[in-house]
C-alpha cells in the first residue's frame, strides 16, 4: 500500500538480531539470531551520542525481527544515562520503513500528538466527518480543505494564546460566531451602539459557547 508504521514498543520488547550463524545442512536458514540485549547493545549500531545537561543520550539503530511481524523492522533504541549516578533508561521506537534514518524516526514519532490533534480538529471543528463525497478526487479535496483550516486556525490562535495559552479552536469559533450574530443584530437597530457596548456584548455572547473566552476586547479587530 505504500504506507508504513512508526510507533513505540515496550521497553522490554522481544527483538531478535538476524541470524548470522552457519547455514544448516538441511532445512531453511533460521530467521532469528540472538535476542537483543538492551543492557549491551551492539557497538556497531551506535549512531551518535550527545551530552544534555547531566545525561548522555546514545541513539542506536538496527534492523531486527519481532515475532509479531512478518518482515524486519527498523528499530531505534534511545538510551539515556545519568552521568553521575549511572542510572539508565531507554525507549524503543520502530518503523516498517527500512530506509528511514534514526533521527527521522525520532522526529516523526515526536510529532504524534500534533498529528492526533490535527485529526481531532479536522473532524471535530472543520467538517472532516461531515462531507458526503465518495469519489477519490472529491474525498482528497475535502481532506485537504479540512487540514488547511486546521493550519489556518493554528495561525489565528497565535495572538490569543499570548495571554491565554489554553485558548482553543472552540473558543475561536465561539468568538467568530458571536461576532457574526452581533453584526447581524446591529444591522437591524435604528442607531448602532457605541464601541464599548459592542465589545461588552461580544464578550458576553462569546462566553456562552466558549471555554476560555476572557478579555477578548483586547484582541478586537
Amino acid at each position: 500500500t505504500g504506507l508504513h508504521i512508526i510507533s513505540k514498543m515496550r521497553h522490554d520488547a522481544a527483538l531478535y538480531l538476524p541470524y548470522s550463524g552457519p547455514k544448516p545442512r538441511r532445512g531453511p536458514t533460521p530467521r532469528y539470531g540472538e535476542k537483543l540485549n538492551y543492557a549491551h547493545l551492539p557497538a556497531n549500531t551506535l549512531c551518535h551520542s550527545v551530552i544534555d545537561d547531566d545525561y548522555r543520550i546514545d541513539t542506536y539503530q538496527m534492523q531486527v525481527f519481532h515475532k509479531s511481524f512478518s518482515a524486519a523492522l527498523n528499530v531505534v533504541v534511545v538510551v539515556k544515562t545519568h552521568l553521575e549516578t549511572g542510572k539508565r533508561g531507554h525507549v524503543v521506537l520502530f518503523s516498517t520503513d527500512l530506509a528511514l534514518a534514526a533521527d527521522q524516526i525520532v522526529d516523526y514519532y515526536a510529532l504524534r500528538f500534533q498529528i492526533e490533534f490535527n485529526f481531532r480538529d479536522g473532524k471535530q471543528y472543520w467538517g472532516l466527518d461531515d462531507f458526503m463525497n465518495v469519489k477519490s478526487v472529491a474525498v482528497t479535496n475535502a481532506v485537504n480543505l479540512a487540514f488547511l483550516m486546521v493550519n489556518l486556525s493554528a495561525v489565528m490562535l497565535t495572538p490569543y494564546r499570548v495571554a491565554q495559552p489554553d485558548f482553543s479552536v472552540l473558543d475561536l469559533k465561539a468568538q467568530f460566531r458571536a461576532r457574526r450574530y452581533l453584526d447581524e443584530t446591529i444591522k437591524m437597530l435604528p442607531d448602532p451602539p457605541g464601541d464599548d457596548l459592542v465589545s461588552r456584548i461580544w464578550r458576553r455572547l462569546s462566553a456562552f459557547s466558549g471555554i476560555r473566552v476572557r478579555q477578548l476586547d483586547r484582541f478586537a479587530a
